[in-house]
């Protein structure tokens, strides 16, 4: 009866112990905020509300994506081959831009503009 319960008590600690000695992992990085980029044509400047709307999309697969832009974000122009820091003003319809941004509370917030071109049309853009 001894024995059973040594070898018992010994089931028991055995797994603790081994556990005990692994190595432990530190724990994983928290993930980075997440975000998505656009590239398309700026269809909309409210320079009140400071906000885009830019057309993008494929073929007939169009779609209208909203950006809000904070007063911090950088805005990059990059037609001239080196880019230039430029205001939020500069910013044109027909203007082409590649846009990083995540959600929101209160929809899609650009972390970073870059003005890469302009959409020659023919037509005056301005409204």
């Amino acid at each position: 009866m001894h024995r059973a319960t040594l070898v018992s008590l010994l089931l028991f600690v055995a797994p603790l112990a081994i556990s005990a000695q692994q190595a432990t992992t530190p724990p994983a990085a928290p993930p980075a905020a997440p975000h998505d980029s656009v590239r398309g044509a700026i269809r909309a400047v409210d320079v009140r509300a400071r906000t885009l709307e830019v057309t993008t999309g494929v073929g007939f697969a169009l779609r209208i994506v909203r950006l809000q832009i904070p007063a911090g974000v950088p805005i990059t122009d990059r037609e001239d081959g080196q880019p230039e820091l430029i205001g939020f003003d500069k910013l044109k319809r027909g203007d082409v831009i590649r846009a990083r941004f995540g959600g929101g509370p209160t929809g899609f917030v650009a972390y970073t503009i870059e003005r890469v071109g302009r959409m020659e049309t023919g037509v005056d853009p301005t409204p």
